[in-house]
């Protein structure tokens, strides 16, 4: 009896050590080993943002220190949008590296690299950013009645009972909001130029009232500023649980009058262009507005969201389908950044992955004129479904970003195909546009497929390779077939316009899952850019000492 007693207890022992075993061990946290936090610094080439500030008038370099410390409240506020407290997260950090990393991609997570966090005590990104309580379902956010729910300006927060509640963006950020617009209207004090003096004002109205539409009209009608500034919450891609909220951002621009003047009448021949889409006539029905105007700029400072991920090479805006209807929009070419970008990775990209009988039609001119229709393209189209569901981008909710930028990218390429065609671009040739288009869409793709400028990139290389419009030759390069390489251009360019047009939520869903991600032939070739150290993006010093001013 005593030797059973003793089993039982030896037995009870030897279970309870193995379940505390079973219990107690967890798994550690796999942290991204140093080597490679610092292995990422090299893929971004610093790049000085400078312009001629000669042509400067003394109060525009006034201007300039003012604007750039709104710049800083919209960077803070992205902050803000994204994450939380921008100091406090960074200072929370000892490793140098860590902190870099940070600041780079606002948060912990790599924008150019799938969104996979660096720091994992953060988890995956979430999708609605900071935007939405982060407990909060779809069911319950479709549950809730506030009609504010879906607008660009408002977050969703929790009451007491934990019940949804809507709060501008205004009311929520006060006291910086405040800031912002007081620096704006002495910005506009020192203005020369009536349309920028117009719109600061507005604008200045328009940030504590989340009321955007009289400044953005205002911000049409300006023709002949030298200082142009972008700012306020304007793209929605950070919410990518539905597509509705908007992030601040601002961008310093000086304008580039020689360059500009030589773009002028592209904006002029946009309802003939509309007309020549290569798609159905019920698809292409609407008329662009004639007030849209293309230039050229030195951009000079940036902030937020702009800042944040790949960078900006170009600017389309309004947004507002209102004003786009009214007024059209304006194409603002980010001429410094774009050379920038040319230099440093798009053509030691060419040298590596392009057909060497192909490289010799890798050109700025060509690379300038397809982002600058990129750009064109976003005007084109249709803004309002053909079937009763309101507009494309309430249609498509939170796949219209990448569907939208999918269309610039083919229609942009169909329309400098066209006018080099007509004769009116000069210096290029559609050899030059579509070898350089491919290396460019390389050269994204590298930003990898996280956001929408990604999953566009990817249905696009996807959709040229399935038609065989390029292949990839036994030497380890991509080779342009022209021919195949024209039709895949009009026939993507047409299935992009039809789920726009017919409002496709279920369609364009289906087609984003499938083809919007980077498949391993060029997983590959992309693990050959990097270690051949070629950078991925590029980072801006900038600021009052970088452009020579006090």
């Amino acid at each position: 009896m005593k030797k059973l007693k003793y089993f039982i207890l030896i037995s009870l022992c030897l279970i309870a050590v193995f379940s505390h075993s079973q219990t107690s061990v967890k798994p550690s946290i796999i942290r991204p080993p140093d080597a490679y936090l610092k292995s990422k610094l090299p893929e971004f080439a610093v790049v000085k943002l400078t312009t001629d500030t000669n042509k400067l008038t003394a109060k525009e370099k006034l201007m300039i220190p003012l604007l750039i410390r709104v710049a800083n409240i919209m960077d803070a506020l992205f902050w803000e949008q994204v994450i939380g407290e921008k100091k406090r997260i960074i200072s929370e950090r000892k490793s140098p590296v860590e902190q870099q990393l940070l600041q780079i991609n606002y948060g912990p997570w790599e924008r150019l690299n799938g969104n996979k966090p660096f720091i994992v005590e953060y988890g995956e990104k979430p999708k609605g950013a900071n935007f939405y309580p982060a407990d909060m379902t779809k069911e319950e956010f479709e549950q809730f009645p506030d009609k504010l729910k879906t607008s660009q300006y408002t977050l969703i927060r929790r009451n007491e009972d934990k019940a949804l509640k809507c709060v501008w963006f205004h009311e929520a950020y006060k006291d910086r909001i405040e800031m912002a617009s007081g620096l704006l209207v002495k910005a506009a004090e020192l203005a020369e130029d009536p349309g920028l003096k117009e719109y600061l004002l507005l604008r200045s109205k328009a940030l504590i009232t989340d009321d955007y539409y009289a400044s953005d009209m205002a911000w049409m009608d300006m023709k002949t500023n030298t200082i142009d500034f972008v700012v306020g919450p304007i793209e929605n891609y950070e919410d990518e649980l539905f597509g509705y909220k908007t992030a601040y951002e601002a961008a310093l621009l000086v304008k580039d009058k020689d360059w500009s003047k030589k773009l002028e009448r592209f904006a002029k021949i946009l309802p003939e262009l509309q007309k020549q889409l290569p798609v159905d006539p019920k698809y292409k029905k609407e008329i662009p507005a004639s007030g849209s105007d293309l230039n050229a700029y030195d951009i000079i400072y940036v902030g937020g969201h702009a800042n944040a991920g790949g960078k900006t090479i170009a600017i389309n805006l309004p947004n507002d389908e209102k004003v786009q209807e009214a007024k059209g929009s304006r194409r603002l070419q980010l001429k410094n950044a774009m050379q920038a970008k040319f230099d440093r990775i798009l053509v030691p990209i060419s040298n590596l992955l392009t057909d060497s009988t192909q490289r010799k039609y890798i050109k700025f001119d060509a690379f300038f004129a397809n982002v600058m229709f990129h750009e064109v393209a976003h005007g084109l189209g249709i803004k309002n479904t053909i079937t009763g569901k309101g507009t494309v981008r309430e249609a498509l909710k939170e796949k219209y970003s990448a569907f939208e930028e999918a269309k610039a990218d083919v229609l942009g390429l169909f329309l400098v195909t066209k006018l080099i065609e007509k004769g009116e671009l000069k210096n290029v040739t559609v050899n030059d546009c579509f070898v350089t288009f491919m290396a460019g869409i390389i050269r994204s793709v590298r930003f990898g497929a996280a956001d929408a400028h990604g999953k566009a990139n990817m249905m696009c290389f996807n959709y040229f390779e399935d038609k065989g419009a390029f292949e990839r030759t036994g030497k380890g390069g991509y080779k342009v077939n022209i021919e195949k390489f024209r039709k895949a251009m009009n026939d993507w360019a047409a299935k992009i316009l039809m789920f726009e047009g017919d409002g496709d939520y279920a369609g364009a869903s289906v087609y984003l899952e499938v083809n919007g991600k980077i498949r391993s032939s060029l997983q590959s070739d992309l693990v050959r850019l990097k270690t051949a150290r070629i950078p991925v993006d590029i980072i801006y010093d900038q600021g009052m000492k970088v452009l020579g001013l006090k």
